[in-house]
This record gives C-alpha cells, structure tokens and sequence, in this order.
C-alpha cells in the first residue's frame, strides 16, 4: 500500500477478502478489494467474516488515528483530508471497526475513536457501504457487545444504534432478538453492553420500535425491562429504567398495559442507594406527572414528599430531575390543590437551589473581576440566527403579543451552557409564582429580609435572583416594597462582586415597567444613570447584563428617553472602544432599541455625527461573509428608520451592498440546486437580514430611495425571494415588497400581475408570519391600485375571509387581515361587499382595540362602503359594527359622516327595532346623533358582549402602527435577559426547514456523551 500523502491513493487497499463461490461456499481469496470485491450470496447472512487487514495499511490507520488526537489544528485538519480520502475506498471502514473490535493490544482511546470515525461515516454514507462491508461491521459489533472495556462496550452500541437508525433496523432482523437474548447472559459485561446499546436504540429510534413495521417488538421488550428493575446490578437497573422511560411521553400502548407495574417499580426503587437509579426514578415521574397524572393522583402527597427530598439530594444530577418536576407539576391543574400545602416546604429548597456552588464560580471565573481586556474565546459566542421582520398592529397601547419567542431568555450564565440546579429552581419558582401570585409571597418576603442584606455575597446574589424570578408572577403584591427595593438594588449595582452587580442589573430589568410608572426624577433617572456606569464596567459579564437590562428599560421608557439622549448616546459610543466581540453584539442591540424606542427624535445633527461613525466604521470592517453583519443590520434598520432624511449621507452604500447580498445569496443558491455535490448551500441568513434593512431604509427615506431602486434590479430579486422554499425568505421579502409600493409605487406597479398570485399562494395561515406580511403588502398594494385591483380580487378575497373566521388565529394576523379586507372593499366594493355577512362579525372584533391611524381609517371606510352597497350584509351583526365604530376617539369628519349616515338609516329603517333585543337601551339611541356621539367624546362606548373596554391612548413615543417590528437576533432582542434560567436550545444553522413560530413546550433534551462516559 502507498504511503499515505495529500495526493489521491493509487490503489484500493490489498489483502484477503471474501470471495464468492458458485455453489454458496465462501473461500478466502488475496486480491485488491473494490466495491465489487465482495458480493453478497443466498447464505451471507450466515457467513463467518474473515477478512483481515493488510499490515502496512493497518499501521498507517494506527498512525493516522494517533494524530488525529492531536491538540494541534493544521495537524487535525491534514487528518481530516487524509480521512475523507480514504473513505473512496470500501476497505476502509473494515479496518475501522477491526481497530475497535479485533486489536485489544491498543489503547482504549485509539480504538473508540476508530469506531467513533466509523459511526460518522456510518451516518454520511451508510447507504454506500458494500453489503459485504455493512455484514461485517453488523457481525463484529455483536460479537463485541460485550467487551471487557466500558468504553468499548459504549463505543460498540453507539455504532449499533447509528446502523438501526439508518433504517436498518428492518435489514437487521436479528439485532433486537440478539439484544434481548444477551440481557440474560451471565456475563456482566455482555449483559451490560447489550443494555446500553438497547438504551441507545430506544432513544433514537422510539417511534419505529413502536410500529407495526417491526411488528411492535415492544411488546416484548418493555416487560422484560421491567423485569430487570431488580437485578442486583445498578448500572442495570438504571439501564432498565432509562430504556423505559423513552415511551412514557409517547404514551406506547406497550407500556400502558403495564403502566401499574411499572409505577410500583419505580417506588421500590425509590431510595435506591445508586444516583444513577434515583436520577432515572426521578426522570420517569417527571414525565408520567405529564402523561399519567391520573395513576400518579392517589399518591402525589407521597410523591412530592419525595421530591423534596430528592430535590435536595447529596448528588446534584439527582436534584436537577428532582427540580423537574416542579416545572412540570406547575404546568397541571391541579398544582394548587396538591402542592398548596407544601410550599411553606418546597420554597427554601428553591431558594437554596438557587445559589451558586462552588463550581459554578471556578466555571464562571467568579474570582476575576476585572476582564474587559482579555479577549473573547470565540466558541463561547453562539450561533446568531436573524429573525425576519414580521408585520404587526398594535393594540391596547403599543405591545405586540403573538411574536413571542422561547428565545426571549438570555442566561447570564451563559459560560455554564448546561441546564443546571440554579437555572432549574429559578425557573420553578418563576412558574410558581405565577399560579400562587401573590400568595407565595407569604412564604418568600422572610427569606428575602435575610437573604438580600446577607453579608456573603454568594447568598446575596441568590436573593436578588429570587427578587427577579418572582417580578412577574408577584408584581402586585411586590407593589408596597418596590419604593424601598428598587433604590437598594440600585445601591447594589455598586456591589464589589461582579456577579452580584450582573444579577443586579437584570433584576431590575424585570421591574422596569413599574419604575417607568413612577415619576422619573424618583427611580427612573438614578437607575438609568446607574446602568449606564455598569454599561462601561470593567467587566464583561456585567457589561453584558447592563446592555440587556439597559435595552430593556428602553422598550418601557421609550420618548421619555429623550431628554437623557445625549448622555446615552455618549455612554454607549464609548462603549464601542470598550468592548470585545461578543459583547458588541449586545451593544448593536441596545443601540438599535433605542431608535424603535425614542423613534425621529434621533435626527438631531448632534446625536448623528455621535451615533453612526462607529457604526459605519463596523460597516466597513466586516465582510459580506461574517455573521456579525446580523445584529450590525438590524441595528442599521432600526437607526435607519429612526433617522429618517437624517439617514441620507449613508444610505446609497448600504442600499447598495444589501442588494448585493441578496444577489450573491441567490447566486449561491442555484448554484448548489445544480450542482449540490460541487457547491454548498448559502446562508440564507444573509439575505434576510439584507431584505429587513432594505425595508427599514424603504420606511425611513419614504420617497427619497426611489432613485436607488430605479438604478437597481431589486424588484427582480424581490420576485425570486418570494417563491423561496425557506419561509423567512418569503417573510421578509413580503415586508419590503409593502414598504417599496408605499414609498415608490411607480416601479412596484409594473410587476403587479407577477406578485399578487404569489402573495395569494403565501396566504396560509400556518405560517403565521409569513401569512401575516403577504396579508399587510396586499393591503398596501390595494390603496396604491385603487379599482384597478378588481383583476386580483378573487385571488385573495376567500382565503382572507377564511383567515379572518379561523378560530385561534393570532391578534396581529386577525387585525392585518381585517385592515386588508377593509382596504379591498374600499376600492373594488362591488367585488367585496357580497361577502359581507361572512366576516363582519370577526372583522369588526379585530379592529376595535386597535388605536385610531390611517390604516384604521382606510379600512372603517372600506367597510362603510361595502354596507352602504350591502346593507343586508351587516344586520345579524350589527351590535358588533356599532361597538366597532365605539372604539374610535377622533375619526375624521367625513368618516364621522359616513358612521352616521349608516346609524341613522339603520335607525329610520327596520333595522331599529331588532336592536332591543341586545338590551342597550338608550346608549345606542347616543350613537344616531352627530351632536351626542358617545363614541367620539372618548367615552367607553357600548357594553357589547365580551367587550373589554375602549384602548387606552397610546403614550408617546409608541411604534406606529401597521408597521413590522425590528427584527431579532438571537444573542439580541431575541437573547435578551428575559430570565437568568432558560434552557439554551442550539438551532441548526440556515436550513429550508427552520420553522417561524418556535414551539413553546419545554423540551427535556438528554444528550448521549459519544465517548461512552
């Protein structure tokens, strides 16, 4: 065999290899193996694999595994070339597992790895390996199951479960049957092996095994499971608990049938001295608490006596499980009824969970106070996904309710990425704040007295955490404390210890909104003032905190901001030479929730000439491949908005190099649809955040871009973007498309006949945010077409109609769909009006909380119209129209005369009988009268069934509305420190598949160490 080099090998490698005789005998034959070397006869399956490896082929393997354990990057990369090389040839992965399974003369290390190298091209070309390749692999791994090394054996599973999951547990019929028959072999080891590799196969393929594809093997499998519940080994039992556990979530009809045996199992093994044991006990009520609550009921005083316990235990992976259940426990009905009694109890375990150990500061590097100049480890930054703009009104003042994101939740700590004790019990008793309220407060306030003015900083901090955790779940009953609470953490800001000063800053975060109730002078100012400091700390930890608490006080002060610019400004331009890569990404952040927050009042020359060197600096280092250019785009879209004309001197380059990244995105990707083997798929990412700050330019500039788009093909790329497979594409593009016909309709209109069957096709609800942006760029359009919209009508008309009816719809989709339908009936009523009867009952309950603006106005129009040529459309709901006119605090005159019109025809007609049956007596007699229109004096208006009462007026400085909101990233507003103890979920980068609206559900994710540990 050739040395192994950079250039491509000659040959295959030598040696014997199987060779098939004519009548089914195998004999062993030395010839160079290739893809056809070996061949699979009528009797393969019952064969005795006797391949061996050429020697020098086999020290050159050893060679190269040794170097691959090299700490060394280029000697790491040279591997990984000459590893892909190899993989050309069949061969190859026969003396991957051979190293594993067969040279026991080598170090544990060198042959896991071996087999681990083999799992992974398992996983990338399985479907390539030569039967007879494949046969060998599946023979060797059962034969070695039982391998006197735990490393091994853990090795040799993972490799058995990656093969089952590629499908082949129906190609591998005799594996579960081995499996099972090894669990009675009196071979510790054999018997230990074969349980771990089963525990693998149930968590990674639950779902077949519970098929009949397999003909439902659980049915033998799980009680011979429980059957080992009592062996007398641990690392069985936990085995045997653990393969169970896998289908309690799923509710497996197989365990269901033996659900009580199960349970009585569990309590026997209750106090079982091993962790492990007690973890898995743990895990499995956790997850019947969610699915067999019925069967749990007649014992959850017992239970929860337990967890208590255990919660507590000496061994924290132990207490970790424990702390679950509280989590979940929360989540049920019935959590006040059964836990009420116990909370005097459960809540100083918490709180006690809640401080740092002494691991958690060595991780931490609690020690060091001081470490803004140390710069970054760029792995501890994680992955920024963008989110796209998404198009929202805003109702009962300024907030957008159906975006929220499970992202929300920044962890302070994040250099413990993993989900641990303290996270879990903040989390517990945030959630059970939430349904005691303010009756948990009766068992907290005594341990708050002692914990926040404790003189150990590490118990200090974990009052202040407990303060945070229960913001939300106890504001009212915090109410009375805050005016001596608030200046004491303010004081605490100054704390000696970092992480004091860090927590600090996102408990007061969480109390933001009601020092902004406050007068200013009071709490906001000194907290503003303070945060600013720790903005510039020395640390960066707490750089971090106060960027994120900072950004946050700024969604809630908004314009009151104002008076205060400068010195922000100037706070965080500074912070800029101050801060190191990861930190700059929380700092575009803040910037850029600034602008949304305090809006045109930015375009000041003075506070440009501050705000955009920096950021046009940035601009200019970053390449169009960083994804750094993420939160820096965002950032931009929200500045750009803000500033308006201010934004004019910058706006061509920026215009200009968005435009190119779409393009090159584009280019990318239908380079890797032709050729997906020589090129790779795009970061789609890039063309998203690109479309989102085009949009924001598009709203800021108004007109003033139309020359930009008139010198670019930016309206063909838009088109492209819009039938893109990935649903953030679409979103975004959808968004600019409504922001370009507002601000240059004249060369948006020519390709008016090419977008609107697109934006037809998008209008599925499904995807709300993309449904959501299609619905508001149709509305846009329809104002801008006038009657000439009457051609597309009948293309989105039906599927608005059904949006608008669809129970459980969110808000700002219900209200976008009802302004478009508004707007289509304003300009093509003949084509609108006959459906009238179909949605003006929902269309007239999506409108009436939203405030008065002129996207309200043109859609009250469009329904006036349609009833004035459909009368009989509105009469079964006519109580509902009248309580949607109610809403309104100051409608223009003539749209005030076209609400009278419509009362008072109703009144002089049949129409004012019908209306005694709703009871309103002389209220309604109020609206028929301009002199006396209740509706515009702001009055409350009508008691119409259900109604919640009229919008308050917006406070200044409110986003306007019918416009998207800035979107997000996720170490940004996405990341931000919502809570200290959120499970840190990594999506997978890019990806046609990526999902809009994150699923809320707390997912238990338990990851499988691959090194058998």
């Amino acid at each position: 065999m050739e040395e192994f080099n950079s250039e491509p090998m000659p040959k295959p490698f030598g040696g014997p290899c199987l060779k098939t005789q004519t009548d089914g005998q195998y004999s062993t034959e030395s010839q160079p193996h290739s893809s056809t070397s070996v061949q699979r006869g009528k009797h393969q399956s019952k064969m005795e694999c006797e391949w061996k490896p050429d020697e020098q082929g086999l020290q050159q393997i050893l060679q190269l595994l040794k170097e691959s354990q090299s700490p060394d990057t280029s000697t790491q990369r040279s591997v990984q070339q000459r590893l892909e090389q190899l993989n050309q040839y069949p061969d190859f992965n026969n003396y991957l597992i051979f190293v594993l399974t067969k040279l026991k003369s080598e170090d544990e290390p060198t042959r896991s790895l071996s087999g681990l190298i083999l799992k992974n091209n398992v996983k990338a070309h399985y479907q390539n390996f030569p039967n007879g390749v494949s046969d060998f692999i599946k023979s060797e791994c059962l034969q070695n199951i039982g391998d006197s090394s735990p490393l091994i054996r853990a090795t040799v599973g993972i490799l058995i479960t990656t093969i089952a999951s590629k499908g082949e547990l129906q190609n591998w019929p005799e594996l579960l049957p081995k499996l099972c028959l090894l669990l009675d072999s009196e071979d510790y080891n054999t018997c230990e092996g074969a349980f771990g590799a089963l525990q693998k196969i149930c968590e990674d393929s639950a779902e077949i095994l519970d098929s009949d594809m397999l003909d439902r093997p659980l049915n033998i499998m799980i009680p011979k499971f429980l059957q080992f519940f009592k062996h007398n080994s641990p690392k069985i039992r936990s085995h045997a608990i653990a393969c169970v556990n896998q289908f309690i979530i799923s509710r497996t009809q197989a365990l269901m049938l033996h659900i009580d045996p199960f349970i009585e199992n569990l309590f026997a093994l209750a106090t079982d001295e091993e962790p492990e044991v007690r973890k898995n006990v743990c895990r499995a009520l956790v997850m019947l608490l969610e699915v067999r609550l019925d069967r749990l009921l007649p014992h959850m005083h017992n239970i929860i006596e337990y967890m208590l316990q255990r919660t507590q235990d000496q061994d924290e992976n132990v207490a970790l499980e424990a702390c679950e259940f509280w989590l979940t426990l929360a989540e049920q009905p019935v959590c006040k009824e059964v836990l009420c009694g116990h909370l005097s109890q459960l809540t100083p375990v918490l709180v006690n969970g809640m401080k740092y150990s002494e691991i958690d500061i060595i991780l931490l590097k609690g020690d060091i106070e001081e470490d803004e100049a140390i710069p970054d480890n760029e792995q501890d930054i994680r992955p920024r996904f963008h989110r796209s703009r998404t198009v929202a009104q805003q109702h009962e003042g300024d907030g957008i309710e159906e975006e929220e994101d499970e992202d929300d939740e920044l962890d302070d700590d994040d250099t413990i990425s993993d989900w641990n004790l303290r996270k879990c019990s903040a989390a517990a008793l945030d959630v059970l704040a939430n349904v005691f309220r303010d009756d948990l407060l009766l068992h907290i306030l005594p341990l708050l007295k002692e914990l926040l003015f404790h003189p150990e900083w590490v118990v200090k901090e974990s009052g202040i955490l407990v303060l945070g955790a229960i913001a939300e779940g106890c504001m009212q009953g915090m109410i009375p404390y805050l005016p001596e609470l608030i200046p004491h953490l303010i004081q605490c800001l100054s704390d000696k210890k970092a992480l004091v000063r860090s927590i600090t800053c996102w408990t007061l975060s969480r109390y933001a909104h009601w020092v902004v109730s406050q007068p200013p002078d009071i709490y906001l100012k000194p907290l503003m003032t303070e945060l600013l400091k720790r903005i510039l700390d020395s640390n960066k930890r707490v750089q971090e905190a106060a960027c994120s608490a900072f950004a946050t006080l700024e969604e809630e002060a908004c314009t009151e901001l104002v008076p205060y610019l400068a010195f922000i400004l100037d706070t965080l331009v500074f912070a800029f030479s101050k801060y190191q890569h990861k930190n700059l990404l929380i700092l575009y952040d803040a910037i850029g929730t600034l602008a949304d927050s305090v809006g045109h009042h930015l375009n000041k020359p003075e506070y440009i000439q501050m705000l955009m060197p920096p950021l046009i600096q940035k601009w200019n280092q970053l390449k169009d491949e960083d994804k750094d250019l993420f939160p820096l785009l965002e950032c931009l879209s929200s500045v750009a908005t803000a500033l308006q004309s201010g934004f004019l001197p910058y706006c061509e380059p920026v215009y200009q190099r968005c435009v190119n990244l779409v393009q090159k995105t584009l280019a990318q990707a239908m380079l890797h649809q032709s050729q997906p083997d020589q090129y790779e798929a795009p970061d789609k990412d890039f063309m998203i955040v690109a479309l989102d700050l085009l949009s924001g330019l598009a709203e800021g500039l108004g007109g003033t871009i139309e020359q930009l788009v008139a010198r670019s093909n930016i309206l063909t790329l838009m088109y492209q973007c819009m039938q893109d497979k990935m649903p953030e594409v679409r979103q975004s593009s959808f968004a600019l498309l409504g922001d370009l016909t507002k601000a240059c309709f004249q060369h948006v209109k020519p390709c008016i006949a090419d977008f609107m069957p697109i934006l037809g096709t998008n209008l599925n609800p499904e995807l709300i945010s993309v449904c959501n942006n299609a619905t508001w760029a149709i509305g846009e359009i329809s104002i801008q077409m006038g009657p000439e919209m009457q051609p597309y009508i009948a293309m989105v008309l039906h599927q608005l109609v059904e949006i608008i009816n669809r129970p459980n719809t969110p808000k700002t989709l219900l209200e976008n769909t009802a302004i478009t339908i508004g707007r289509l009936g304003y300009v093509c009523p003949q084509e609108v009006a006959p459906m009238l009867q179909q949605f003006i009952r929902p269309w007239c309950t999506s409108l009436r909380n939203i405030r008065d603006n002129e996207e309200k106005d043109s859609a009250f129009r469009g329904i006036c119209t349609m009833i004035s040529v459909n009368p009989g459309g509105v009469v079964q709901d006519f109580i509902f129209f009248c309580d949607a006119v109610a809403s309104w605090v100051n409608p223009k005159d003539d749209l005030r005369d076209m609400f009278y019109k419509i009362l008072h025809g109703f009144k002089n007609q049949q129409c004012a009988s019908s209306l005694g049956s709703f009871t309103m007596g002389d209220k309604i007699g109020n609206l028929f009268y301009p002199g006396n229109m209740l509706p515009f004096t702001g009055g409350k208006g009508l008691p119409a069934e259900g109604r919640e009462g009229v919008p308050t007026p917006p406070r200044p400085g409110g986003r306007a509305l019918f416009r998207p909101p800035k979107v997000c990233l996720s170490t940004g507003r996405n990341r931000r420190g919502e809570t200290q103890y959120s499970r840190v979920e990594v999506e997978s980068e890019g990806g046609e598949e990526r999902g809009e609206e994150e699923n809320g559900e707390r997912q238990i994710q338990q990851k499988r160490g691959e090194d058998g540990g």
